[in-house]
């Protein structure tokens, strides 16, 4: 049986003790260092932890693997107080409470977010809509404290959309100092200048000092936060925002200038593509002068259909002069090359073979 070695990022502390294929998903076991004291957060009496373990095991939802979902499985258990006898459950560090779904899902799932909406972020993964509004509303809900110490270089700003036709926006700032491996810094509610102050005041100065771009879309909020706040970095407008505006452009001039519906478009002459050029027989109009004459709409297709023809016959050509020439045509690799013809009426295409 093959077998296959991935490598895996884990948070500090956990470690993988066992792996096991459920049709098309990935099932880990995992541990970390339980901890060795409690304290009650009923009665706050602080003990020794003595940990029983119900014989069960939970299973959450962490990063896909291969485009694959992933589970983490651990063992169930608790502790319970000599005092009060109030019963905690453990806690990993990697999860947050009554949540089926590890810290980093969470991120992966405000990143999903950007360009996109809870619903079809939602038939992605494969969740329900309602965990992707509860894991942003506890994101944003949560205050998230950079370290001071972390190295940031470049960073980006952008809105995302829980619902369509709905105005609920939140802002979303991500390290991107590590574009393969990007992660939220802050996630505020709101997409306007406040939104974006909000979302960078949790850098340091240093912090804001040392970062050399800024990736933002064309919103007129974003980029005069950033140019405020981020002095020494150089704004970036990412391609499809660029993309977009050009081809709204070009779309503009091209209703401006050809305003009429394509359905009253008036069959004329096709520019450039004579009757001879085709092989059409000169009518009872006269002869074609020169191939000044032009072919209408339906010449202009027979045009295309017979220089398709051409091509293709050109191809066979080479290829049997390549095949049957003994001296003359270098050959390499097994490859026969032929010689070059041209051909006029398609751009004046030059095949190579």
């Amino acid at each position: 049986m093959a077998s296959v070695t991935i490598d895996i990022d884990l948070p500090e502390g956990v470690e993988i003790t066992g792996y096991e294929r459920f049709g098309e998903a990935h099932g880990f076991e995992v541990t970390w260092p339980w901890p060795e004291h409690w304290c009650c957060p009923r009665c706050r009496h602080e003990e020794k932890a003595r940990w029983e373990t119900t014989g069960k095991a939970r299973v959450i939802r962490d990063l896909d693997v291969w485009g694959q979902p992933s589970f983490w499985a651990y063992p169930a258990a608790f502790h319970r107080c000599s005092r009060c006898h109030y019963r905690q459950d453990l806690i990993p560090p990697f999860k947050r409470k009554d949540a089926s779904y590890t810290l980093r899902f969470e991120k992966h799932v405000v990143r999903l977010l950007i360009g996109s909406n809870e619903q079809e972020v939602a038939r992605r993964l494969g969740i329900a809509a309602e965990t992707v509004a509860r894991i942003v509303k506890n994101q944003v809900a949560e205050a998230k404290t950079i370290d001071p110490a972390r190295q940031i270089t470049d960073v980006g700003i952008d809105e995302i959309s829980l619902k369509k036709r709905h105005k609920l926006y939140v802002t979303v700032l991500t390290d991107l100092t590590r574009p393969e491996q990007p992660e939220v810094l802050a996630v505020v509610s709101g997409r306007d200048e406040d939104a974006a102050r909000r979302a960078l005041a949790g850098l340091t100065g240093p912090q804001r000092a040392g970062i050399k771009s800024y990736r933002v879309d064309m919103a007129a909020a974003y980029n005069k936060v950033c140019a405020e706040l981020l002095a020494n970095a150089q704004g970036v407008t990412d391609r499809f925002h660029v993309a977009k505006l050009w081809g709204d452009a070009i779309d503009g001039v091209r209703k401006k200038n050809h305003a009429c519906p394509q359905s009253e478009a008036v069959e004329s002459g096709a520019e450039g593509v004579s009757r001879a050029d085709v092989g059409v027989p000169q009518g009872s109009e006269g002869p074609d002068r020169g191939g000044a004459g032009q072919a209408g709409g339906v010449v202009h297709a027979a045009a295309a259909i017979a220089n398709a023809v051409r091509l293709a016959a050109a191809f066979q050509d080479d290829l049997r002069h390549g095949a049957e020439s003994a001296s003359g045509v270098p050959a390499f690799d097994g490859v026969v090359f032929g010689r070059q013809r041209s051909f006029s009426g398609t751009g004046g295409f030059r095949p190579h073979l």
